[in-house]
């Protein structure tokens, strides 16, 4: 059974489908990125699966438990981490996690046990009497994070974790949310910032104007560019660009002044077939380099590259 399962989920205001049948699974121990740009629905969904927006139709299910069920059952397998900090800046760090704690009804003597190892595990134990007013954004969103955990969920969704926060506090939260993974836990994971679900993600979904766009592991979905690779080369002159698009694994071939960039299959067994006609073209070369496509390259190309204010 899927740690989380979303299906066919909608959600409308006035004539406007902010999700339009939305549907995903999360195993326990994986990652699932969640992407889209501004306005896309993502917030929405996560909305739905945490309960604090009815779907119009479709639904969420945590373990086998549902909202039309038992519904604190449900939200007790749920952790939730929101893009706005939801922290009461004038009560200890402690005790903060501690309140969140006794929202899920456990025990006190569990409520100090957790709230202990939680604040331990985000790197704040030594400032567990500090007030949240006196963190920094990367504190506090750690903070945050110990208060979702407080109850032992399955699932925790994360909703932009990392905004606002400096590269050593998102490395922190990085090494956390591995942990948690490697602890079987359930996440989802959404974000602008496309290398973290590159590094974290073990699925992603990408949605937009309320629909799923793509879905699969980064490798399927780089598969769905015209080139997975790319070789660039500075030339020393002129070249007919012909010869190289009938090249065998060549995808394409763009030239902009001096500078050529060829899409390949694979850089490691066709590139040289490429020097070896840009030589044999009579043509000097004075840079070379090389990449491959990225998860941006497959965002953009689905998404489009109009601002989404």
């Amino acid at each position: 059974m899927p740690a989380l399962e979303a299906r066919g989920l909608r959600k409308s205001y006035g004539d406007r489908a902010a999700v339009a049948d939305v549907s995903f699974t999360v195993r326990a121990g994986e990652v699932l990125g969640l992407l889209g740009p501004n306005g896309a629905g993502k917030s929405t969904t996560v909305g739905m699966i945490s309960g604090f927006t009815t779907p119009d139709a479709g639904s969420v299910s945590v373990g086998g438990a549902t909202l039309a069920g038992d519904a604190f059952a449900y939200k007790r397998r749920i952790g939730l981490v929101p893009q706005d900090l939801a922290l009461y800046d004038e009560l200890p760090a402690i005790a903060n996690v501690e309140l969140f704690g006794s929202l899920y009804g456990l025990p006190k003597a569990r409520i100090r046990q957790r709230a202990a190892e939680v604040i331990e595990m985000v790197g704040l134990a030594d400032r567990a009497r500090d007030k949240p007013a006196t963190f920094s954004g990367g504190m506090k969103r750690r903070l945050n994070i110990a208060c979702a955990l407080v109850h032992d969920p399955d699932v925790l969704l994360l909703d932009e974790p990392t905004a606002g926060v400096d590269p050593q506090s998102r490395n922190a939260i990085f090494d956390n949310l591995e942990s948690l993974k490697r602890a079987g836990k359930a996440l989802v994971y959404t974000t602008h910032y496309m290398e973290e679900v590159e590094r974290l993600a073990d699925h992603i979904v990408i949605i937009d104007h309320g629909r799923v766009v793509a879905t699969g592991t980064l490798a399927e979905l780089l598969r769905t560019l015209p080139a997975a690779q790319t070789l660039q080369i500075e030339l020393d002159g002129a070249l007919d660009v012909a010869t190289l698009q009938a090249l065998p694994g060549v995808k394409q071939v763009r030239l902009h002044g001096d500078l050529l960039s060829v899409g390949l299959d694979d850089l490691s067994s066709q590139a040289a077939a490429v020097l070896q006609a840009v030589a044999g073209a009579g043509v000097g070369v004075r840079h070379l380099s090389s990449g491959r496509a990225s998860l941006e390259d497959v965002f953009l190309a689905l998404t489009g590259r109009q601002l989404r204010d």
